[in-house]
């Protein structure tokens, strides 16, 4: 049987940091302040390709709950979507970096104060190389847009994102305060939406 390992907050590599509002299309863009990023390892080899893994991802696999938690942070869900369009879901570089993606899984979250926003994202690539060049991408021109339904105050000037690549799929999750809400810690929030990822393991042991 193959071991878990645990997806932790800890980078591995840090591609961008204190960056935020890029352009395209003579619009603002929003992007987080502090972009933390991994490639996949060979722990993923087992679903490097999408040949290998063949069923599509479905709401009820990776979002199984209405809510994330981690220490004494919880966040409640505020709608989930399936898309086939993976251009949609991103801008700049990245459109070019979802060639022959099949799926985006796309989710919502809040705080119960409303001070924290977030989401996280999947895609679902032809092998492990394109989620490796998507994870790039983001750190590089491109990153995911927000979900529908992002609060107006969503912060993305002092928000925080992991990117990861798990294999022939790459997640993001995205964090941030809401408004002009003050000393928000985002660690645990952050943790708390990421760990949407650790769902990934289980196609290891199929």
């Amino acid at each position: 049987m193959r071991k878990w390992i645990a997806v932790t907050a800890v980078p591995l590599v840090v591609i961008a940091g204190a960056a935020f509002l890029w352009l395209r299309d003579g619009q603002d863009a929003p992007r987080p302040a502090t972009l933390r990023s991994e490639p996949t390892t060979a722990h993923y080899a087992p679903i490097a390709a999408r040949a290998a893994d063949p069923e599509p991802l479905t709401v009820a696999e990776m979002f199984p709950a209405g809510s994330v938690t981690s220490g004494q942070i919880t966040l409640m869900s505020e709608g989930t979507e399936t898309l086939t369009d993976c251009a949609s879901a991103v801008w700049g570089s990245a459109e070019d970096a979802v060639a022959g993606c099949t799926q985006v899984l796309r989710a919502r979250y809040a705080s119960p104060d409303g001070r924290v926003s977030g989401q996280f994202v999947i895609f679902n690539l032809a092998d492990s190389a394109a989620a490796d060049r998507l994870v790039a991408a983001f750190g590089n021109g491109g990153f995911v847009r927000q979900a529908p339904g992002t609060p107006a105050g969503f912060d993305a000037s002092r928000s925080w994102a992991q990117a990861r690549a798990l294999g022939h799929y790459a997640t993001v999750s995205w964090v941030a305060p809401v408004g002009q809400a003050s000393q928000v810690d985002l660690t645990y929030p952050q943790v708390a939406v990421d760990s949407l990822s650790l769902v990934i393991q289980r196609r290891l042991l199929r």
